[in-house]
């Protein structure tokens, strides 16, 4: 989230911040809102892996969808499970 004009913390106004990612060795760009870049950060932490171990199997996983999208709903379907349990 990021603040709003009277300091208070906005809902779903996060930055989108660009990261490079190595995926396979080969550094790759995405872009994602600062609260995604936390999401999955704390879904690798949960699983013990790095963030890179988690985008390269997001990125061995997804279909057509580009990259960021797929990161975004891992993270939605990752949270909605643990919602579900």
């Amino acid at each position: 989230m990021t603040d709003t004009r009277d300091g208070k913390k906005g809902v779903g106004t996060s930055a989108i911040q660009k990261r490079s990612v190595r995926i396979a060795g080969h550094p790759t760009s995405i872009s994602l809102e600062d609260a995604f870049w936390e999401a999955l950060r704390e879904l690798a932490s949960d699983r013990q892996i790095k963030l890179s171990e988690l985008v390269e199997q997001i990125d061995a996983e997804r279909s057509s969808q580009n990259l960021s999208s797929a990161i975004r709903v891992y993270v939605l379907s990752s949270y909605r499970d643990q919602t579900t349990t």
